[in-house]
């Protein structure tokens, strides 16, 4: 039996130097590596034409013949075209080389049957296939040759002689010594009830099917046993601590709660927020730790559910604290609480970078005896030094930017871990939410604050700005407020950055009557601050930043929202940016604004922005036209797992089916001790000793 543990280089065809650039390049170290690199395209080969059937329209063609002869033509110095005469027995075709010409004169022989496959051209009236594959016809099948795999490469890898027809080679050289089957890692049951393939099938299938039929067949039973597995370690992870860790039980709502619904509440709850806090507070009580994720749209009201949860943590005597991803959010929930507190005996400190020297150590000494109730921070509320008396209640915003890690290091603040609510105005789509957060409960507020008029949001071009310019100076003679954003990306900072600079002068020039702001990541917080301020208290009529504003902004006047370059944005972003306007009781606008030139994805994130308000809308549309990689914030913490053939966007059913099996099987067996379920657990302990973190899928 073959060991897949085995080095790559042992592979015959493999040897020392191959297998450092497979290593190094795929990450391909043992024949296991091999086996799951699977392929990112196929071509049908099951059909051979004659040279009479091709024509230049077709994208390839596959031709079973005999070489003629050989032509060489000069192209200048040590350059040269070499061309093969070739003959299916009735006609005649054109192969040709402008590289390694040498190679296929000495290489094919005169007279010997190959199977010659390419894209077809015309050249002098003849039909011709340049840079061909040609294989011999005793090694390839020709009726069984079915589905041709095609394999990533990498540039090195090309210049080192990788070809993707090699990496076929060694696939099936390692397949030739796998004669017995493959060990299977879901039992027969399962793969029987659900209708699945053998593993041996699926991966034998996955790189040499037969069929677009038994090639979608291997694919959906890799998938689902991908899946199934990230799944199974997700709930088993939920299980586990609910079974280990007791919540504290915060049984009272008390003074703190009852003074601040009945005489600080700022305006009447929804019945969303009502319905978040009743599910927050029955985890609090029950017993058991909370773990619960709350989404709602920009301008849903979290941060007041979020408050409101902390102040029956502080009426029960423990300590809360806010973890949000940067110091100007941290700085906004600070003074959004404070706001929202007033005079009431709570106090609220801020523990960021920028909080230093007697002021950080006297915050550090006070949270550590208890005097301190609401600590708001950012990930320095995390340091090994910051130490809390009785933390009850942890709420983390933004969750997406911070990894499980750093979220678990709050636990280890407190005698039991304290409940965590893990915030997020980015919906999540539900097969993603159940990937990245899957141990975690959903609440959503899925109702704006009453008064709230939904946001008109409208595509206009370049060619169309004086008439925007206008509605804008409108809008402002009315006494509202407008943002401007110019797109800002990291890799080209100082070019867009030149933009800003040029953008403002010339909307000075434009708007002669405004007072304007200016805000980008380059100048200091101190200024940055300052400039908001000014277009917060309405000394200024126009905020012309970068996306710097997506969040932490809260200005009620502004109206209008114009986003220049709106196609250099993701779905998510647009949306976060159009959640800055809205938020008083006038009319609001989101102007999006492009070139005429425009992709079809573009144009499809475009009309969706036009179509709906619905965040979960634009984010099951985001994760469709991007994937889950590159969707807002799951690159930043990493979504912990690679998944080499499961697509999250376009797999919802079989997340939802692994999910479903996996629920079954710690509903039945929460510490898996049963026989049945050995073949589970050997199975995550093999994938735990692969490079992915697999204790942070949770």
């Amino acid at each position: 039996m073959v060991n897949l543990e085995s080095e790559i280089t042992y592979l015959p065809g493999v040897g020392p130097k191959r297998a450092k650039v497979l290593g190094d390049e795929l990450g391909i170290k043992t024949f296991a590596d091999l086996l799951m690199t699977f392929p990112y395209k196929y071509i049908d080969r099951s059909k051979v034409y004659r040279i009479d059937e091709v024509n230049t329209e077709m994208p390839y063609v596959q031709i079973l013949g005999r070489i003629l002869s050989f032509e060489t033509f000069e192209m200048g110095p040590r350059k040269e075209r070499v061309v093969a005469h070739f003959t299916d027995g009735t006609h005649l075709m054109d192969l040709t080389w402008f590289n390694g010409g040498k190679y296929a004169r000495t290489h094919y022989k005169i007279g010997e049957q190959y199977i010659v496959f390419g894209k077809p051209t015309a050249f002098n009236g003849r039909i011709n296939v340049v840079h061909p594959d040609i294989d011999p016809s005793s090694e390839l099948q020709v009726s069984g040759m079915g589905m041709q795999p095609y394999y990533t490469l990498t540039e090195k890898m090309k210049k080192a002689g990788f070809t993707s027809r090699s990496l076929e080679r060694l696939i099936k050289n390692l397949l030739a010594l796998l004669d017995n089957k493959l060990p299977e890692t879901l039992p027969d049951s399962m793969t029987q009830r659900l209708n699945l393939a053998s593993r041996d099938e699926a991966l034998r299938n996955i790189h040499f099917p037969e069929s677009a039929k038994t090639l979608e067949k291997a694919r959906v039973r890799l998938k689902f046993e991908e899946l199934f597995y990230v799944q199974l370690n997700i709930v088993r992870y939920a299980s586990d601590n609910r079974r280990k860790y007791r919540g504290y039980i915060f049984q009272s709502i008390g003074k703190t709660f009852n003074g601040f619904y009945y005489h600080r509440l700022p305006f009447p709850l929804t019945g969303a927020q009502k319905r978040v806090i009743r599910e927050i507070w029955n985890d609090m009580k029950s017993g058991r730790q909370m773990n619960r994720l709350l989404q709602g749209d920009v301008g849903s009201g979290k941060t007041l559910v979020a408050l409101m949860s902390m102040l029956i943590a502080i009426d029960n005597g423990y300590q809360a604290c806010i973890m949000a991803p940067t110091e100007i959010l941290a700085e906004q929930h600070l003074k959004t609480i404070a706001d929202f507190l007033g005079d009431m005996p709570v106090r609220v400190e801020l523990l960021t970078g920028i909080v230093k020297g007697k002021k950080r150590n006297s915050i550090l000494e006070d949270l550590a005896v208890g005097k301190i109730d609401i600590l708001v921070g950012t990930h320095a509320v995390i340091e090994d030094n910051v130490r809390f008396a009785r933390l009850g209640m942890a709420v983390v915003d933004e969750q997406h930017r911070f990894g499980v890690a750093q979220r678990a290091k709050l636990w280890q603040k407190s005698t039991n871990p304290p409940h965590v609510l893990v915030m997020t105005a980015t919906p999540i789509p539900r097969t993603l939410a159940m990937t990245l957060y899957g141990d975690l409960d959903v609440s959503v507020i899925d109702e704006l604050p009453p008064g709230r008029k939904p946001v008109m949001t409208q595509h206009v071009y370049d060619a169309q700005l004086p008439q925007l310019y206008e509605s804008i100076r409108r809008q402002i003679r009315m006494g509202r407020q407008a943002y401007i954003v110019f797109p800002l990306i990291e890799e080209s900072e100082h070019i867009d950055l030149k933009n800003l600079e040029d953008g403002y002068e010339t909307l000075r020039q434009a708007f002669p009557e405004f007072k304007m702001s200016k805000v980008h990541g380059k100048i200091k917080p101190k200024e940055k601050e300052e400039e908001m301020q000014r277009f917060a208290s309405g000394e200024t009529q126009i905020l012309v930043a970068t996306t710097v504003i997506e969040v932490g902004v809260n200005v009620p006047n502004a109206s209008v929202m114009v986003i220049l370059d709106a196609q250099r944005f993701g779905l998510s972003q647009l949306h976060q940016l159009r959640g800055r306007v809205g938020r008083g009781a006038d009319q609001s606008y989101c102007i999006l604004v492009t070139g005429h030139q425009l992709s079809a994805d573009t144009r499809k994130r475009i009309d969706i922005m036009c179509d709906t308000n619905d965040g979960f809308r634009i984010a099951e549309a985001d994760l469709k036209l991007r994937g889950p990689g590159d969707l807002e914030g799951t690159q930043q913490s990493g979504m912990a797992f690679d998944l080499k053939i499961a697509d999250i966007a376009r797999d919802g059913q079989l997340v939802q089916m692994a999910r479903d099996e996996a629920q079954r099987i710690i509903d039945t067996d929460p510490t898996m001790q049963h026989p049945d379920n050995a073949i589970f657990v050997r199975r995550l302990y093999e994938l735990r000793k692969t490079n992915v973190n697999w204790s942070a899928i949770s």
